[in-house]
């Protein structure tokens, strides 16, 4: 065997085995509790909302507004409102303009009045949604910049 062989061969070894060993640890232990991390962790934790928060006077009121109601909400409504921003977050440009127009346009009708949108924009096709869209478009707020 030459050289460079056998030194590949090592290194391929040491990877496989070093491979082998990180599957085989063990998890991740449990995160502590709000009250038993330390200041350096809070600090972490709190700096970006701060930042956020110092950076964008003109969206303070709406941040507090959204704290507040996250705070009021049951569990199951934050867990409701975490699968919908996983979604949200899944979604490409254009879905996202159609997602903010129905989400805009629905909190202004009953329940009824939701079911059957959502029944009517299922059976409509794509240019009777661009029609909507158009119809129904959500008023634009200025353009924050890329975190």
């Amino acid at each position: 065997m030459t050289s460079l062989t056998a030194r590949l061969l090592a290194l391929g070894l040491l990877v496989f085995a070093s491979a082998q060993a990180f599957a085989q640890s063990a998890p991740p232990a449990p995160l502590p509790t709000w009250e038993q991390l330390t200041p350096q962790q809070r600090e972490a934790l709190i700096a970006p909302l701060r930042d956020r928060w110092n950076r964008e006077p003109e969206e303070r009121p709406r941040m507090l507004e959204r704290a507040q109601r996250w705070q009021s909400m049951s569990p199951e409504q934050r867990a409701q409102a975490r699968h919908g921003m996983k979604r949200f977050e899944g979604m490409n440009p254009e879905q996202r303009r159609q997602a903010r127009a129905l989400y805009g346009r629905m909190k202004e009708l009953t329940p009824e009045q939701r079911s059957a949108l959502r029944d009517e924009w299922k059976k409509m096709t794509p240019e009777q949604r661009d029609a909507w869209m158009k119809d129904n478009a959500p008023r634009r707020r200025p353009q924050r910049e890329e975190r």
